[in-house]
């Protein structure tokens, strides 16, 4: 559907949910049904064309669509990729591509809670480690594909929904998004990240006892670590390169960023150089910018 809104043409929105079964697309997708998106699970990707083709009919409840793919339909599986190829091309309306990720451990631990079998391995005598890394295969072109990618790994039901209404809350706001986000290296790498950092080579309040408990977040914390000079010259630098390659992200038609900064433990250095690049990004841009802290709440430290 295509219609004027303020002298605007505004086009319909369809959105593609795919990802590793267990990763949480089913949050996602009741998350965007709040949204106001018109939601459908489980629809064979040969018929993704058809769908299209309503959407561009003008039924109003239409403007907003989200659908949800994955390998239940494996027998039409194969050919997703060749259809949001041609469903991408429409000039009426934007299709994205939302992957949800997990890291395995995870997705083995869900499963184990759940009873529940991979769909991989109702046909066949697949592990299920065989399973995952087998689905991680069959997905692995449709994952280039992805404007957005989710990483549930760390996120609890509840935050994953908060995630999924910071990226796709577009009412007044601009369609693109920055996400800041800080980690542990020793709690494992950020796997949705689009950009990575490592910050572990600088001074480390973990070993200043009083500053141990806390975390970047806290004035004590940011004061230190912000009070080096290589913290400072790492920082000026590291913003000149944001600043020069973030336009050429969105130019390119990308609709979500991921600046991942890692330390060791994700509490001390990575939060607070999360902090200050999202405030400066946001004193810059007129785009939707969240900062997450995905290992700050662990009490182990660095």
């Amino acid at each position: 559907m295509q219609h004027e809104e303020n002298n605007e043409i505004v086009k319909s929105e369809l959105l593609v949910i795919t990802g590793l079964s267990g990763a949480g697309k089913s949050v996602v997708i009741q998350s965007l049904e709040d949204l106001g998106y018109f939601c459908v699970d489980n629809l064979p990707p040969i018929l993704l064309p058809k769908f299209v083709e309503l959407m561009e009919q003008g039924n109003p409840s239409l403007q907003k669509v989200a659908i949800g793919i994955d390998l239940r339909g494996r027998e039409f599986f194969k050919y997703l990729v060749r259809e949001i190829d041609a469903v991408q091309s429409r000039k009426n309306v934007i299709v994205d591509v939302l992957f949800v990720d997990a890291e395995t451990e995870k997705l083995i631990s869900r499963y184990k809670e759940t009873r529940r079998k991979h769909p991989l391995q109702e046909q066949g005598d697949l592990t299920l480690v065989a399973a995952i890394n087998e689905e991680r295969n069959l997905l692995a072109e449709v994952r280039s594909l992805a404007n957005y990618t989710l990483d549930t790994t760390k996120l609890t039901p509840k935050a994953l929904r908060k995630r999924v209404y910071e990226n796709f809350n577009k009412e007044n706001k601009s369609t693109f998004t920055i996400n800041v986000t800080s980690f542990g290296f020793k709690h494992g790498i950020q796997i949705d990240a689009d950009l990575v950092f490592d910050v572990r080579f600088l001074p480390n309040p973990f070993y200043v006892e009083e500053l141990r408990p806390l975390t970047g977040m806290d004035e004590e914390v940011y004061k230190y670590v912000m009070k080096w000079k290589e913290t400072n010259t790492f920082y000026e630098k590291l913003l000149d390169l944001l600043l020069f390659m973030i336009p050429g992200y969105k130019k390119e038609g990308k609709s979500q960023l991921v600046i991942a900064i890692g330390c060791t433990g994700g509490q001390h250095r990575s939060v607070a150089l999360a902090q200050r690049l999202a405030e400066e990004l946001k004193q810059t841009y007129d785009y939707n910018i969240y900062v997450h802290h995905r290992d700050a709440h662990i009490e182990s430290g660095e």
